[in-house]
């Protein structure tokens, strides 16, 4: 959801900067603010008891992080990490709440972006549920595909390295690499000086 930064500036928003690996937030925070990424990446991420990181999401311009966590009294459950320089601008809880209420127009953009997120994470915790990592990794090319509005068979360049499809599909980096050859081979993607094409 791409909310206008004027209209988040007239109720009170402010820009922050954040240089790569700094927490933004991390897992245990409370939500005080509505973050929206103005330029950057934005990774969010949770570790295993043995300090195996998992992806849950990688986020850039335009998208919002942990919005939903706005509207509830839960704490955040991950960290959001930037992954490059980010400029994000925050609103506070209590002014975003009432710009989603009193704007009719935001309001159901918001909705709408929610139901996209949660159509991800249930395609994603379905497919990550196989064994299979070409369905694992096929499925996370046609979300990225998809939100990119992209049709065009190998007209998709996908901007992840090996290690964020491993974190995202919660695949070791090693089979990650041996299933992008495989998939090259049946035509499934086109590899370009080592990058994913689909």
């Amino acid at each position: 959801m791409i909310t206008d930064e004027n209209v988040l500036l007239q109720h009170g928003a402010f820009y922050e900067h954040y240089p790569a690996k700094e927490i933004i937030f991390q897992n245990g925070d409370i939500p005080h603010f509505f973050i929206q990424i103005c330029s950057g990446t934005v990774e969010l991420n949770n570790y295993h008891d043995d300090g195996r990181e998992f992806t849950l999401n990688i986020l850039s311009e335009g998208d919002s992080i942990g919005e939903s966590l706005l509207f509830g009294d839960k704490n955040y459950p991950m960290n959001a990490v930037a992954k490059t320089d980010c400029t994000v601008i925050k609103l506070a809880k209590s002014s975003f709440l009432e710009l989603v209420n009193s704007n009719r127009e935001i309001s159901s953009q918001l909705l709408e972006h929610l139901s996209d997120r949660l159509y991800y994470k249930y395609t994603m915790l379905f497919n990550n549920s196989s064994t299979d990592p070409i369905v694992k990794i096929t499925s996370l090319l046609d979300y990225y595909k998809e939100c990119a509005m992209e049709e065009e068979r190998y007209g998709y360049h996908m901007p992840l390295t090996r290690q964020q499809i491993a974190n995202l599909t919660g695949l070791r980096v090693e089979t990650v690499i041996r299933t992008i050859k495989k998939m090259e081979a049946q035509k499934i993607i086109h590899l370009k000086e080592r990058q994913i094409y689909y």
